[in-house]
């Protein structure tokens, strides 16, 4: 339904496309799952779908907060969200760093909070002026009863005042408890990550690959699959150029899936005429652990020892052959 008619939300993945991703990225119940998409929650849902509410998921999001348009529509029940977590993305560099505290994230809801309800009381206020100035402009040629009511409801402080500070209070309450638990949640998906052996890694996002692939590769375990999709092909020729520079990474290969749909008819069977163009790209491959014996200045010694021992000759051939008798 996404690709038929907004396409451009999910950054024109092809139902294919995502099945080659799930399937490349190995993706099985029990796993331990890293997602960084921007396809409004199909990738997310499609990977719940497949995991079936076994393992765990960590979802990086841009921005304020991680957009799941398409994973409410898969209709999920409670117990598949328990094991979905969420990050944001500019925080993966203090993880990396091991600068990341939970001060970090504690400080940001209380200032959203505060921000909110600032803006709530400001717009009470403004609100409670347009009303005022509505009053103050109505012509004098209105109704004395519409007056009366007029002047009369704003003077009743029985009815509407205590009304409108508990719903004040229950709404900042229940704000402040869900900023709370999402903190909480934060704090679990950054314990998830330190641990640094997530089982796969997807990356389907607007942004370049690049720098999300270069910093997320880090969480993976080795001998692990990931998948990267991009709409276009040279982002992803720079990102395998890159992976080949770094290394810690086998099995590269950069593929297109085609899609072909036939009409199948009595004697009419033939390709359709009007075919998508191209469902994007797909960068996959297997982590591997990095080879770090070259910078490891202990080992020289040892090396030096084995070349030694290697260019002497053996302890056989130094022994000196009996002379035959005469």
């Amino acid at each position: 339904m996404y690709y038929a008619r907004e396409p451009g939300k999910i950054n024109h993945m092809r139902y294919d496309t995502l099945a080659q991703m799930l399937t490349l990225g190995n993706i099985h119940a029990g796993n331990k799952m890293i997602v960084m998409e921007t396809c409004a929650g199909l990738v997310l849902g499609a990977m719940m779908e497949r995991m079936g509410g076994f393992g765990s998921i960590i979802q990086l999001y841009p921005g304020g907060g991680p957009v799941r348009a398409a994973t409410a529509c898969f209709g999920f029940p409670k117990s598949f969200l328990n094991g979905l977590y969420e990050f944001p993305l500019n925080k993966v560099d203090s993880l990396l760093n091991g600068t990341f505290s939970s001060e970090m994230l504690s400080s940001e809801p209380k200032d959203g909070a505060s921000v909110e309800e600032s803006n709530g009381i400001v717009e009470g206020k403004q609100t409670s002026e347009q009303n005022e100035d509505s009053v103050a402009e109505a012509p004098e040629s209105t109704l004395p009863e519409e007056q009366e009511t007029m002047e009369i409801v704003p003077e009743d402080p029985d009815y509407k005042e205590p009304k409108e500070k508990g719903n004040k209070k229950d709404y900042t309450q229940e704000k402040l408890r869900r900023q709370e638990e999402q903190r909480k949640r934060h704090i679990e998906a950054a314990a998830l990550l330190n641990e640094r052996n997530a089982d796969g890694l997807i990356v389907a996002s607007r942004f370049h690959p690049i720098p999300l692939l270069l910093s997320l590769l880090d969480f993976v375990a080795p001998s692990r699959p990931f998948v990267v999709y991009c709409q276009y092909k040279e982002p992803l020729l720079e990102c395998y150029t890159k992976l080949r520079e770094r290394g810690g990474v086998i099995n590269l290969r950069l593929s297109e899936t085609w899609l072909r749909n036939y009409q199948v008819l009595p004697d009419r069977s033939h390709p359709k005429l009007l075919m998508s163009g191209g469902g994007g790209y797909l960068l996959s491959g297997f982590t591997v652990a990095m080879d770090n014996l070259k910078a490891d200045t202990s080992l020289k010694p040892n090396t030096s020892t084995l070349d030694s021992e290697k260019t002497e000759e053996p302890a056989a051939k130094k022994r000196k052959c009996p002379e035959p008798d005469s």
